[in-house]
């Protein structure tokens, strides 16, 4: 178990007022205080980001939110962590909070298709240009980065397609070009993978995904360096983005056992993995487990284990037939998210992939996205082995 979880309770709190396990739900608007000196020097701790039990005003958070925020900046080796409503709502932050008129993001092809949305479409009104690399090449990267540039957005392993880039390579050239770093880590959670310890700025993960992972929750966390605190407190400050103190609850309830889930999500993929890479009809399988190939070894160096998450490329002429494998699932549900105990199915369509100069699909190639959950991975497989019959 990571040391930050086995110290779970220490750093979330006891209700010893109830004497419940578990911390109470404080849901509040107004929050009161003995003095006007009392109030006044909360407010500076605050502003100095000193441990507090409490925030000033209910729009700031509420005793709950603060204990999961306390629990997130040890699981993360963070400066402080900001809860938001949703993952992707997490993303708006972090770009809007470091990114300004005339800069620009360099951002990497494999992104979530709202991410793009965002970087392409609404900060191109505030004039701020995203300039897209090739995750596989680092030297395009580096090639694009110009004065203007303010931050790279990474995303690793990419979305849909989980591209591995080499996060150290990254990490250095931002340095060297003072450029902000930011990288969703939904993927691996800070379970797997931290990435400030490494030297990103900031870390993103929904919380929608594995910290909650019963799929009856949305949330977002931004993880921060110092270096970043101030811009990203101001912008989440004046943005109203919160968490309510019902979905900090659950997310608290999820985190408990994330050690224990992910690792049976790692063992569960790995055994429906064998059984699918000697599947003809899978022309490839988009997860780091070949040991020769670039990805394995990019995600061995950084990574201390893999999720659920990966994506299927199925060679044939009848989509209908690939739509029929998907809809013969018994116990892969359809629908997107992911993360959670139960496994899941979603055939991606290139447009649902959105800009992807660097990511095309060959003739009669599909996408199948596959989230590997808690079940009996010999159940997984034999669900798999039935409904391959049907593609053509």
């Amino acid at each position: 178990m990571d040391k930050s979880l086995k110290t779970f309770l220490k750093y979330t709190g006891k209700d010893y007022y109830n004497r419940s396990v578990n911390p109470p739900v404080v849901r509040a608007s107004t929050i009161l205080f003995k003095t006007m000196q009392e109030l006044r020097k909360h407010q500076k701790d605050i502003a100095k980001n000193k441990d507090v039990d409490h925030w000033d005003y209910g729009r700031q958070g509420t005793q709950t939110t603060v204990q999961l925020q306390r629990l997130l900046r040890k699981l993360e080796d963070a400066y402080q962590v900001f809860l938001t409503p949703t993952g992707f709502s997490a993303v708006a932050l972090s770009i809007m909070s470091l990114c300004r008129p005339g800069d620009e993001i360099v951002i990497s092809d494999g992104v979530y298709r709202p991410t793009q949305k965002l970087t392409d479409g609404l900060l191109k009104e505030f004039n701020i240009k995203a300039i897209w690399y090739n995750p596989n090449n680092f030297n395009d990267l580096k090639n694009k980065i110009t004065k203007k540039t303010k931050l790279i957005y990474v995303e690793n392993p990419g979305s849909n397609t989980f591209e591995m880039q080499d996060l150290g390579k990254v990490i250095s050239l931002a340095k060297k070009k003072k450029i902000y770093t930011a990288i969703d880590n939904t993927w691996a959670t800070a379970y797997f993978f931290k990435p400030l310890k490494l030297g990103f700025d900031i870390s993103i993960t929904s919380a929608t995904k594995y910290y909650s992972g019963h799929s009856d929750v949305m949330g977002g966390t931004v993880a921060v360096s110092k270096k970043v605190y101030k811009r990203v407190w101001w912008y989440n400050h004046v943005s109203g983005y919160r968490l309510s103190p019902d979905d900090a609850y659950l997310i608290i309830r999820g985190i408990r056992t994330l050690d224990l889930r992910m690792d049976k999500h790692q063992e569960n993929t790995k055994k429906v993995i064998n059984f699918l890479k000697s599947q003809k009809k899978i022309s490839r399988i988009l997860y780091p487990y070949k040991t020769s190939s670039k990805e394995y070894k990019l995600w061995k160096k950084y990574y201390s284990g893999a999720s659920g998450l990966l994506s299927l490329i199925i060679k044939s002429n009848s989509k209908s037939s690939v739509y029929k494998f998907v809809n013969k699932l018994e116990l892969f549900g359809i629908g997107y998210s992911w993360g959670g105990f139960e496994s899941l199915a979603v055939y991606t369509d290139p447009v649902e992939l959105g800009k992807r100069p660097y990511f095309k699909l060959e003739k009669n190639e599909h996408l199948v996205r596959l989230h590997i959950g808690l079940e009996n991975p010999k159940d997984l497989i034999n669900d798999l082995k039935k409904s391959l019959k049907y593609i053509r």
